[in-house]
């Protein structure tokens, strides 16, 4: 399969695309991007594919979090650290519950593009292009730095490479190991102001732990963990310098991550974006908000996985708590009756957002609750599968959503609000949302 050329994907007139003023220094750029070593390997790619297609025969759950833009300023050890922690705690509650296997990847070495509403910001009589991620231009408010800078491109390059290292290190090197990340979920139980409320949990798993050191069991996956990357697949020319031929099959794989999604603002059926994705073979997915009709939702399928490739795509729906129980119902009938082979992942963050009356961007934890369970509610009233969770999270202790065990209110929002976008569950909430979606788990259609 050849990859559409870029000016071709540019004739399509694609949104929420950067501005940029020297075309030299673009096309340098870009020439050197896809001169670089890839980021992840199209047989890793294709393990994920193959991970999904569990999810999709209802044989393991996904877990996909992170930060909602990262930042090149955040690249440091500790924070890579911090938000693998949260997400590796999470994902031994929820393979317990479930007793499927927990397909872990991180909105993580790649997430530096964001798309705005948008394209220009005003503040004090001065305006300025929009912030649209660390690839694009800086968050302070200066022309300068708001200017679209193509160099950026090479710096988040960097940036996700340097990620991706520490990142399997961490999940090789024993950080990982399944009993070192069950003590920090008894941690969790023993400090936090809520963690009381799950300490069942918590001691049935360390009775299982105990049970399989008893009889001798210590198998590989005890010590290591498969993690993948994922990030919006959103800059074209990013994604496209970062599409290569795999030497294997002669396919052609973005090998900027193992997964790359379809944003709401983008997936128009004639757009940029769907042309670019529907020809790499990675796993990718759309996400899919109020406006999504069932016909939209079979005509993405068709176009993106016109061979019904299992573990090819992944809906990822965002409605919001209080719609999700109108909308959803009918688009999973009518996408399941007609044989399409897809992944069900619940959002519950990017349809909750509101403005405090202090003016920051949040959250309501308990929103995000509603949005989980009433995606499994629907997918348990018509017997099908809730196959994953896709949120906004960091392991640091944040004051970005209000709610939650810690009862956050809105007046916490100013002493920690550090993200430089979307509000972000902290790692406590983090940790009550995989306890409370666990109970959801137990009670899911199981699998056959």
């Amino acid at each position: 399969m050849t990859i559409p050329d870029l000016s071709a994907l540019h004739a399509l007139g694609p949104a929420q695309q950067p501005t940029y003023l020297d075309q030299v220094e673009l096309d340098r750029v870009v020439g050197r991007l896809r001169s670089m070593p890839p980021l992840v390997f199209a047989g890793e790619c294709d393990d994920l594919k193959g991970k999904i297609a569990a999810v999709a025969r209802r044989e393991a759950f996904l877990l996909q979090g992170g930060d909602c833009a990262e930042t090149l300023a955040d690249v440091t050890a500790d924070n890579v650290r911090n938000k693998l922690r949260v997400l590796l705690q999470m994902a031994v509650v929820l393979t317990y519950a479930a007793s499927v296997p927990v397909v872990k990847v991180g909105r993580i070495a790649g997430q530096y593009f964001k798309p705005r509403s948008s394209d220009l910001e005003t503040r004090g009589g001065i305006t300025l292009p929009a912030y649209r991620g660390d690839a694009v231009n800086g968050f302070d408010f200066d022309p300068e730095t708001r200017r679209h800078d193509p160099q950026r491109l090479l710096d988040v390059y960097n940036a996700s490479a340097a990620t991706l290292n520490l990142v399997r290190a961490f999940v090789t090197g024993g950080y990982a190991d399944l009993r070192q990340v069950h003590t920090w979920n008894t941690d969790f139980v023993r400090e936090s102001p809520i963690g009381q409320r799950y300490e069942s949990v918590a001691n049935e798993i360390e009775r299982a732990l105990v049970f399989m050191r008893a009889i001798g069991a210590d198998p590989d996956e005890f010590h290591r963990v498969d993690f993948h990357s994922s990030h919006e697949a959103l800059v074209l020319e990013y994604e496209h310098a970062m599409t290569r031929i795999d030497s294997r099959t002669q396919q052609p794989y973005d090998v900027s991550a193992h997964f790359v999604w379809i944003g709401e603002r983008t997936r128009q059926l004639d757009s940029a974006h769907i042309e670019l994705l529907r020809h790499i073979r990675n796993p990718i997915g759309v996400k899919l908000g109020p406006s999504t009709t069932p016909d939209d939702a079979l005509a993405l399928a068709g176009r993106l996985n016109p061979d019904n490739e299992p573990g090819r795509l992944t809906f990822i729906t965002r409605f919001g708590a209080g719609k999700i129980r109108d909308l959803l119902p009918e688009l999973v009938e009518k996408v399941t009756a007609a044989g399409v082979e897809v992944a069900w992942v619940c959002d519950p963050m990017h349809g909750n957002t509101f403005e405090a009356s202090s003016g920051y961007k949040t959250r309501a934890f308990d929103d995000v609750i509603g949005e989980v369970q009433g995606f499994f509610d629907v997918h348990r009233a018509l017997g099908t599968w809730p196959g994953g969770l896709h949120v906004e999270l960091t392991g640091d202790d944040v004051t970005e959503c209000v709610g939650g065990g810690e009862e956050l209110a809105e007046m916490d929002l100013a002493n920690r609000y550090e993200t430089v976008c979307d509000p972000r569950l902290n790692r406590v909430q983090s940790l009550e949302l995989a306890f409370l979606v666990a109970e959801m788990l137990r009670s899911a259609e199981r699998p056959a």
